[in-house]
């Protein structure tokens, strides 16, 4: 989970570079103040934490950064005010600092992540990518959903040296539905809440969700299993009509899993904005779920990228391999709605953040029932 970011630089421009630390990463990041309207500055590190990072970077970077003088590194903390901040790894300590950057390491060889300039013991030093964050009403463009398919498809279509099962999605719910069963809540308003969403008989909705699902085919691939505008950047100086204008990021969640649940997911994150001001800090609109027409069209760009021979096929073919993949995402969008739901229920035990996970967790249940 990240907790800590820096941002270094240097007095010479021309030796200048922003600086992410996590427990268990260090990435680049902007250091202009417009680059820096989604990061909220805070304190000074301490020194010690100020030598390693300036060490980090003259003995990673080389070059200009090999002679600077320790006098001439600026830094700061920063830290990130977004849903982010409340993940949880579904992986924890040494094993996730090796999985993760073996991840990050094929990513970047293959141009489907910033590059890697570094990785050792407490982390990672990451390539800086001039870019924002992708707004939840983009994701509706057409030309930016037809590339998010792209790029979603190129993810799949990778070979990874990690566990090719798909365990991860009841697996990782089965962890969370055990330990909402066992949370205990002393607060009334916390209790009435909980007991609320207990009504859903969270079991019962689990066993049905898996018999669906078992019933349903879906080509078994590597992903992102959280493909959401917050983790897809914008690349800066690239014009609308450039393929390649979109990278993905954050992949704390990526394994081996189904490809209908990494697409279904994408599409529920059509209807969240999390950059919102006031409590609970997101907003939920079920209408901009995408239409049929939307989802065709993501499906086509996805197909078109991931299978040589689509193209090759009758219009009439083409059409079945596509309301074939409408069935199958829109099925495991209901895993996905489940998935998060219990997440935010566990976020208050886990972080002890505010109660608004309790409005989150009723949204994503009532949407699964909804869309079920």
């Amino acid at each position: 989970m990240k907790t800590k970011f820096i941002n270094g630089v240097s007095s010479s421009p021309s030796m200048s570079l922003g600086l992410l630390v996590t427990e268990n990463a260090l990435q680049v990041q902007p250091d202009t103040e417009e680059d820096c309207d989604e990061l909220v500055c805070s304190d000074q590190p301490d020194p010690d934490t100020r030598r390693r990072a300036y060490l980090w970077c003259r003995e990673f970077l080389h070059g200009a950064w090999k002679s600077l003088a320790e006098d001439l590194f600026q830094i700061t903390i920063i830290r990130w005010d977004s849903r982010e901040s409340n993940k949880e790894n579904h992986l924890q300590g040494a094993e996730a600092m090796v999985l993760e950057s073996v991840m990050f390491a094929i990513l970047a060889e293959r141009e489907l992540g910033p590059k890697l300039y570094g990785i050792f013991p407490q982390g990672r030093l990451e390539q800086y990518v001039p870019s924002r964050k992708l707004d939840t009403c983009e994701l509706s463009d057409s030309s930016i959903s037809a590339e998010v398919a792209q790029k979603m498809a190129r993810f799949h279509g990778m070979r990874m040296p990690f566990n090719k099962e798909p365990k991860w999605l009841f697996g990782t719910m089965d962890k969370y539905l055990s330990q909402v069963m066992r949370l205990n809540f002393t607060r009334e308003s916390q209790l009435r809440r909980f007991n609320r969403l207990l009504s859903y008989d969270l079991p019962q909705e689990m066993e049905m969700l898996r018999s669906l699902l078992k019933s349903t085919p879906s080509p078994v691939v590597f992903c992102h299993n959280d493909c959401q505008e917050g983790n897809i950047l914008l690349l800066k100086g690239r014009q609308s009509s450039d393929r390649h204008r979109l990278m993905l990021i954050d992949f704390e969640y990526s394994s081996y899993n189904y490809r209908g649940f990494d697409v279904g997911n994408h599409f529920c994150e059509w209807m969240y904005d999390y950059n919102c001001d006031e409590f609970p800090f997101f907003k939920v609109s079920a209408q901009n779920y995408p239409s049929k027409a939307q989802q065709l069209h993501f499906i086509e760009s996805y197909l078109r990228e991931s299978d040589q021979g689509f193209d090759g096929l009758s219009t009439e073919d083409q059409m079945k391999l596509k309301e074939e993949m409408y069935v199958e995402v829109n099925r495991f969008s209901l895993a996905s709605h489940f998935f998060w739901g219990l997440w935010s229920i566990i976020q208050p035990n886990l972080d002890h953040v505010a109660s608004r996970c309790f409005e989150y967790a009723p949204q994503s249940l009532q949407l699964k029932v909804y869309m079920a």
